[in-house]
């Protein structure tokens, strides 16, 4: 595999890690500018919809530049947003800051994905692909962590100023070592949109939007939860977290392997069920620090063996658009992250932390509800221009 690619994997691991990353330090972000912890929780749910609109908008709107080029002017405005957020005198600041980070953060991965697509080799481009969603998927489990380390030893504001460093470098690591990129051809969103002509590929969406509703409704708050429900320390909230990213790696490996062994859309149905169980058990578990560890690792694992199993399932129901339901698998994940954050906040404001758990257990449900009805719904032939136009998102993603 081209080493390139692993600069590109990077660089969106290093850019991905601000979008979670204020859930592990809600309660500093919100004491420090005098907001309250639900309010502070919006500062997710706003990322995650400027990310989830962003990407396809802004690739379209910049088809014609110079992708090396591009992704330099991505990076750069990323640095201001997240300097931007080092210096926030206040939450309207802070606001404005997110939307830079998310907006350039979306126009980063699609480039990458677009960008890795064309440096492997044609049997190589799903890996290549995979590469770039690892960076990814490990930044969202890695940096609430990272930063709540970093956030309980030097203040909220460091992790940004860290982010912002690194995002630094990865400017240098992408003008010594990526060559020039000219634009590919790309689908436009409408042409996306229409892909999802069927019911069985609407509900199948849907199951990504539900679950991580349901999912962001605790893990956007499971700071405050934590300290409500165990009264831990900085120190063990960390530990908490660490132990938490590390499940989360291990279960994409582990629905990978469940979805080769029973297929994708037992899994979807097994993982989906087993997880609403979890997360129901979640508040109860707090009756020991111990107790609560070991089903937040199971939690934790379930939470991300999904991906494997909706993304197999996805392609293998609309296969002449498998890029763009992937692409649109994406913005579906984030939308569910800004629900769920919302709605987290909202219980939050109206009664007490304890219960966003089996709140989100409501959402995760009607994600298995979906599931029911993609699985059963008969899927109808893709339409020609769909067809032609797989290979384009597959640069685009």
């Amino acid at each position: 595999m081209n080493f390139k690619i692993y600069i590109l994997a990077l660089a969106c691991f290093v850019t991905g890690t601000v979008e979670l990353i204020v859930g592990g330090i809600l309660d500093l972000i919100a004491n420090d500018l005098s907001i309250s912890l639900s309010t502070a929780g919006q500062l997710i749910t706003l990322y995650s919809v400027i990310f989830a609109i962003s990407g396809p908008l802004l690739l379209a709107a910049t088809s014609k530049i110079e992708r090396k080029k591009l992704y330099q002017m991505a990076l750069l405005v990323f640095i201001i947003g997240n300097v931007l957020s080092t210096l926030s005198p206040n939450f309207i600041v802070m606001l404005a800051a997110r939307v830079l980070s998310a907006a350039s953060s979306s126009l980063i991965v699609v480039l990458s994905i677009t960008m890795a697509s064309q440096m492997a080799e044609p049997s190589h481009r799903a890996r290549a692909i995979g590469i770039i969603y690892m960076g990814v998927s490990g930044s969202l489990v890695l940096g609430v962590p990272l930063g709540m380390m970093l956030g309980n030893a030097f203040g909220w504001r460091a992790p940004f100023l860290m982010i912002s460093i690194l995002s630094a470098l990865s400017m240098v690591a992408i003008q010594v070592f990526i060559t020039k990129t000219p634009p590919a051809a790309t689908v436009p969103l409408k042409e996306q949109l229409k892909s999802l002509k069927s019911g069985k590929i609407i509900f199948g969406q849907l199951i990504s939007v539900l679950m991580l509703t349901g999912h962001l409704t605790l893990y956007a708050y499971l700071t405050p939860f934590l300290q409500e429900t165990l009264h831990i320390n900085a120190s063990l909230l960390s530990l908490f977290y660490f132990i938490f990213g590390i499940a989360a790696v291990f279960g994409g490996g582990i629905g990978g392997w469940v979805t080769d062994k029973f297929g994708a859309e037992k899994s979807i149905l097994a993982i989906v069920s087993i997880f609403a169980v979890v997360m129901f058990l979640m508040p109860i578990s707090t009756v020991s620090m111990y107790v609560c560890m070991l089903v937040m690792m199971i939690w934790s694992m379930l939470s991300w063996s999904i991906s494997p199993s909706l993304q197999s399932y996805l392609i293998k129901s609309a296969p002449e658009s498998a890029n763009i339901q992937l692409s649109l698998n994406s913005s579906a994940l984030h939308i569910g992250i800004a629900l769920g954050s919302a709605v987290g906040g909202i219980v939050i404001e109206k009664s007490t932390v304890y219960y966003n758990a089996w709140v989100g257990v409501g959402f995760v449900l009607l994600a298995l509800a979906a599931a029911v009805l993609s699985i059963k719904s008969s899927a109808r032939p893709e339409p020609r221009a769909a067809v032609s136009s797989s290979s384009g998102i597959n640069q685009s993603a």
